[in-house]
Order: C-alpha cells, then sequence, then structure tokens
C-alpha cells in the first residue's frame, strides 16, 4: 500500500523545527519581558560579548570575530573586500595556500544566506559578480563530524561550560538502482522542502538514476533552513568538554556566551582539543541548536531556550556591576531599520 504523504505546509504546523522564528518564539515574549525587567534594559543582551558587534544580536562582522579566535582553531581564512577584482581574489587564495573547493561567505550575513561550497575559478567569478559585499573565503574542511557548540562563562568567574552540542546530518539521498534523484527527494520530507531550489541548483543531473546504497550529497552547507538535520549530541558534554572550550575560549577578551560552528576529525580529537576547526562563532543570537531535534519535545525547547535567556542576563547583570552597559535600544532600532527598511 502506498503511504500517504501530506502536504508540506501541513508539515510546517505540525513540527516546530519548520516554524518562521517569529512564530516559533511569540510565546516566549513574556520571559524575555521578564528578563527585560530583571536587568532593568530591554537591550539586556548587547553587552554580554562586548568584543562582538551589538554582542552578536545582528549585523556582526564575522571576520573580526575570526580574528579573535586562537589561530590553531581556525581554517585557512582570507578577507576579500567588496570590488576586488577576480584576478586578484584568484591570487589570494593561492598566496594562502588555498586550492578547490573553497567556501564563501559574506563577511555580514546569517541563516546560511549566501554561503556556498565552489568548486571552480568559474564558478568563484560567478559568486563574486553576484555577491555584491565583503567577502569571506574559507578553506573547505573535510572532516566527518560537524557540530554547533554553545558555550557560555559568566564574567566573574574564570571557567565556562558547553550547554548544547548540536551534531548536522547533512541532506542527502541514498540510491535504490531504480529511482533519479529527484524521485529519491519525493520520498523524504525534509528533502521535499528542497525540491525546487535543488532542481535550479542541479538541473538535469537531478534526473539522474543512483546506484543502490550510493549516497548522494545534496546539500554542504549545514544550515537548517537548507535542510540539514539538527541532531541533539549533549550526551558529549562533560569536564574534558567544557575544558577544550575553555582553552579556546578565554584568549577571546570580551566573550562570554556563543556558538562555536565547527567540524572536528573525531570525538575522541574532540575531547583532546586538536583537528578542531571553527568556521564561525556566533554571539547572543545563537540559539541551542539541539532544540531542533526532530525527536525533541515543544515544552523541551521553549524550557531549554528560557535558560540560555536567563544566562545571558546574569551575564548582563554581571557586566553592569563591571560598568559595561547594554547598548541603549534607540541604537539597535536604527541599525534595525537601516537593515530592513533602507534598502
Amino acid at each position: 500500500m502506498k503511504s500517504i504523504r501530506l502536504p508540506l505546509f501541513l508539515i510546517k504546523i505540525l513540527n516546530y523545527e519548520y516554524w518562521t522564528w517569529w512564530f516559533f518564539y511569540l510565546p516566549l515574549l513574556p520571559y524575555w519581558l521578564y528578563q527585560a525587567f530583571r536587568t532593568r534594559s530591554l537591550t539586556f543582551f548587547t553587552n554580554a560579548d562586548p568584543c562582538i558587534d551589538y554582542g552578536g544580536f545582528f549585523g556582526e562582522s564575522k571576520i573580526d570575530i575570526l580574528d579573535k579566535i586562537p589561530k590553531e582553531f581556525l581554517p585557512v581564512t582570507i578577507f576579500i573586500r567588496q570590488g576586488t577584482e577576480p584576478e586578484k581574489i584568484l591570487s589570494g587564495i593561492k598566496e594562502a595556500g588555498l586550492d578547490f573547493p573553497v567556501i564563501c561567505k559574506p563577511n555580514i550575513g546569517e541563516r546560511g544566506f549566501q554561503v556556498e561550497k565552489i568548486m571552480t575559478r568559474e564558478a568563484l567569478e560567478n559568486y563574486v559578480r553576484t555577491l555584491n559585499a565583503d567577502l569571506i573565503i574559507q578553506e573547505f574542511i573535510d572532516f566527518d563530524i560537524e557540530l554547533g557548540v554553545l558555550y557560555y562563562r559568566f564574567p566573574e568567574e574564570s571557567k565556562g561550560k558547553v550547554s548544547s552540542v548540536t551534531r548536522k546530518k547533512f541532506l542527502s539521498v541514498k540510491g535504490d538502482g531504480n529511482s533519479t534523484i529527484e524521485e529519491l527527494m519525493e520520498r523524504s520530507t525534509r528533502a521535499r522542502f528542497q525540491l525546487d531550489s535543488m532542481r535550479t541548483r542541479m538541473r538535469e543531473h537531478i534526473k539522474s538514476v543512483i546506484p543502490v546504497n550510493q549516497e548522494v550529497l545534496l546539500e554542504p552547507i549545514g544550515n537548517h533552513c537548507r535542510g540539514t538535520m539538527f541532531l541533539d549530541n549533549n550526551f558529549l558534554i562533560n569536564e574534558r568538554l567544557h575544558e577544550v572550550f575553555n582553552k579556546v575560549s578565554n584568549p577571546i577578551e570580551g566573550f562570554h556566551y556563543g556558538r562555536f560552528d565547527m567540524k572536528v576529525k573525531s570525538v575522541e580529537d574532540l575531547y583532546q582539543g586538536k583537528n578542531i576547526r571553527i568556521m564561525e562563532l556566533n554571539g547572543v543570537s545563537s540559539e541551542p541548536g539541539h532544540i531542533y531535534d526532530p525527536g525533541y519535545s515543544l515544552l523541551k525547547a521553549y524550557r531549554d531556550l528560557a535558560y540560555h535567556w536567563k544566562v545571558i542576563a546574569n551575564i548582563s547583570i554581571q557586566q553592569k556591576r563591571r560598568g559595561i552597559n547594554p547598548i541603549p535600544a534607540k541604537e539597535i532600532w536604527e541599525v534595525l531599520k537601516d537593515h530592513f527598511f533602507r534598502k
């Protein structure tokens, strides 16, 4: 018997991981207002990480943050100003010892927007022509494990802790020897959300038949809105992991809360603090990604979010005692208004 396939709009309603961000967060608005009351500031989150523009709430420069992370934990990274000629970019890639493929991303951006794995010189030239922004080019790291590790440390304490570990499972399909990539995607709820973009990207290749048990990676960028599955890996949290991220984080002056998006060669390497490559560090806008595990409950997700908002509020209170105040709400409003209404 052929199974019933639910329409995508109904899947979005029934599974909170597909909800729009504002709808998902709406029930937590009273709790956020409570934390604002506790801290006496509507923008209490902006002083948690004074080393990041606006605490990492919005519009932060990725390269400025990466420059603060110990080099041993970074992939080879180069920064390219908007308007740089493709030939100069290619020269910079060569001088840095990079080769294709590389990862390209806008210096200011969010939710995986315009992040691409670039395979060839021609693809790079096309990407640069359409980006119209400052650019970061990074070494492509082929380690098998990609994680989002959320860490915090209170300003009045010398050590912090990891509070969330999310493992990323990239969007892929497995062949059966008879079906095309498109047909295999049609059978996967998660893949169906990406069908239109994949038809555009893959063109005729999406009609290819995949041999039995051969897995085809559809999306190499580990972002939830691009089909990546987020898996709860909090079982990896222990004292060894806390110590590793104390070592990573303590040299970053002014950093107290954020998520490291990274790759690591193995779990044992993770605990030893080696073969770790951090692609990005996000500040107070960071979510505990494990809450989007398909098996996680909505109530537990809200509980975990509330916990982390309380952590940020407590960091903010300690920061104010040290003379570091939140950015005024009026200034934050001007930044948001400039981005959304003056484009």
